[in-house]
C-alpha cells in the first residue's frame, strides 16, 4: 500500500480527521507556548539566573530526543489513533506534577513535570505529523501542515496571555520589593506566587483527559505504513536503514536547528522585553506578536503553496528572512528590537511545514521510524535556548541572539540543496 492508496482509504472522511488533528495541534500550541510565561515566572518564584530559567525549555524539549524511540514503540503497539490518546494521558500526568511542585516550590519537580509533558507530546507529534502529511498529495503537505500550524499558534498566542494574567499579576512590583523583605516574608511571598499555577494546570489536566477520551472514541481512521509496497516507492529498494536516506538525516539536523530558533523567538521574547526595560505586565503580550506573525505566514502558505510557490522555495525565503530579522533584533533597541523578534514568527512559519514532506518523501515502510527521528529533532528546542541563556549570562540577552544566524544558514542550505541529497 503506497501513500496515495493510504490517503485514498481515508476517502470522504478526510475533513473529519483534519478537524481532529487540528484540535490536537491546538493543544500542542497551548501547552508548548506556556513555557514563554513559565520561564520568567519560575525565574522569580524559584530565584533563578538566565541559564537556570531556560532549563524550562530544556526539560520540555529534551523529552523529544530521549523518548522518541518510545514513541515509535507506542505507535507500533497502539497505532496512530490510540497512540494519540496515550500521549494525551501522559501529558495530563505531567501537568499533575505541577501541583506538588507549586506547593513545595521545588524547581526540579517543575522540570520533571515539563519532561513528562514533553514525553506525551513526543508521542503525539510522532503520530500526528506524518498522519497529516500522508492524508493527501505530497506536494500540498505544507499547506495542510500550515492549517495545523494556525491551530497551534492561535493557541500559542492566547496561552501566555491567559497564564500570564494569572501568575504574573503584580510580578514587577514583587520583583522590585522582594530583595528588601525579611527572609520569612520573602519566602511567604514566593510561595504565594508559586501557588498561582495550580488552578490553571488543574484546568489543563481536565481538558487533556477529556480530549484523550474523545480521540479514543472517535472515528479517526488508521493509516498502515508498515505494509508500504516497496515496488511502488523506488526510493525504498535496497534500503535497510534510515541512514540510507541522507536527505532525511540532514532533515533531522535542520529540524533540530529550526526548533531551536523557533523556541527562542517564542520563549525568550517576554524575558527579553523585560531586559530592555519593558514591564512584565506589558511584555506578557509579546508572545502573541510572535504567534500572530506565524499565523500570517501560515495563511500565506495555505494560499500560495503549491499554486504560486513550491514548499522548498518558501522555506528558502523564510530562512533569509530569519537572518535579516535576527540582525535587526541585535542592532536595534527597545520595542523595535522586540518587534524584530516577533517578526521571526513570520520567518519561522513555513519551515516546519516544509521540512516534514521534504524529509519523509519516498520512505514508505520507514515512515514511522523517520517520523520518530524528526521528532527527536525537536530536542533542538532544549539545547539551543539553553545555549542562548548561557550566552545571555556571559554577554547579554540581546547579543545572545547571534546564535540564530548559523541556524538559519543551515535551514537555507536544506531548502536549496540539502533535501535533494541521495534522492534520484
Amino acid at each position: 500500500m503506497n501513500q496515495n492508496s493510504s490517503a485514498g482509504n481515508i476517502g470522504k472522511s478526510t475533513i473529519n480527521p483534519i478537524v481532529i488533528i487540528g484540535a490536537l495541534f491546538f493543544i500542542f500550541g497551548f501547552v508548548t507556548w506556556l513555557n514563554s510565561v513559565l520561564i520568567p515566572y519560575l525565574k522569580i518564584a524559584c530565584e533563578l539566573n538566565h541559564f537556570q530559567a531556560y532549563l524550562v525549555a530544556f526539560a520540555f524539549y529534551i523529552a523529544y530526543l530521549v523518548m522518541a524511540p518510545l514513541s515509535t514503540k507506542v505507535l507500533k503497539v497502539f497505532g496512530f489513533k490510540n497512540g494519540m490518546s496515550v500521549g494525551l494521558v501522559i501529558m495530563a500526568v505531567g501537568a499533575l506534577l505541577f501541583i506538588p511542585a507549586a506547593l513545595s516550590r521545588t524547581y526540579a519537580l517543575f522540570l520533571l513535570g515539563l519532561f513528562v509533558q514533553g514525553t506525551g507530546l513526543a508521542i503525539l507529534q510522532t503520530a500526528s505529523n506524518p498522519y497529516i502529511t500522508i492524508l493527501g498529495p505530497a506536494e500540498s503537505a505544507a499547506k495542510r501542515i500550515s492549517i495545523m500550524g494556525i491551530c497551534n499558534k492561535l493557541a500559542g498566542g492566547f496561552a501566555p496571555i491567559i497564564l500570564g494574567t494569572v501568575v504574573l499579576s503584580d510580578a514587577d512590583a514583587l520583583t522590585a520589593r522582594i530583595e528588601s523583605l525579611p527572609e520569612i516574608q520573602k519566602i511567604a511571598e514566593l510561595n504565594e506566587l508559586a501557588s498561582r499555577v495550580i488552578f490553571p494546570y488543574c484546568c489543563i489536566i481536565l481538558v487533556l483527559a477529556v480530549l484523550a477520551f474523545l480521540i479514543y472514541r472517535s472515528s479517526l481512521p488508521e493509516i498502515d505504513t508498515d505494509k508500504e509496497d516497496e515496488l511502488a516507492t523506488s526510493a525504498n529498494q535496497g534500503k535497510s536503514s534510515l541512514f540510507h536516506f541522507p536527505h532525511l538525516i540532514l532533515g533531522f539536523v535542520t529540524m533540530f536547528l529550526y526548533v531551536g530558533v523557533e523556541v527562542i523567538a517564542g520563549d525568550t521574547i517576554i524575558s527579553y522585553g523585560s531586559s530592555q526595560g519593558i514591564k512584565l505586565e506589558v511584555a506578557k503580550y509579546f508572545t502573541m506578536g510572535t504567534m500572530s506573525c506565524m499565523v500570517l505566514g501560515y495563511v500565506l502558505g495555505i494560499v500560495c503553496i503549491p499554486k504560486y510557490i513550491k514548499q522548498e522555495k518558501a522555506m528558502k525565503v523564510c530562512a533569509l528572512l530569519g537572518i535579516i530579522f535576527s540582525l535587526g533584533a541585535i542592532f536595534t533597541h527597545s520595542y523595535v528590537s522586540v518587534g524584530f523578534i516577533a517578526l521571526l514568527g513570520l520567518a519561522n512559519s513555513l519551515v516546519y511545514p516544509a521540512i516534514w514532506p521534504l524529509a519523509i518523501v519516498g520512505l514508505g515502510r520507514f515512515t514511522k521510524a523517520a517520523s520518530s527521528l524528526l521528532v527527536m529533532g525537536l530536542a533542538g528546542g532544549a539545547v539551543i535556548p539553553v545555549i542562548y541563556g548561557a550566552l545571555a549570562d556571559v554577554w547579554n540577552p540581546q547579543l545572545a541572539y547571534w546564535i540564530m544566524i548559523p541556524c538559519y544558514l543551515v535551514i537555507w542550505y536544506y531548502a536549496v540543496a540539502g533535501h535533494k541529497l541521495g534522492r534520484k
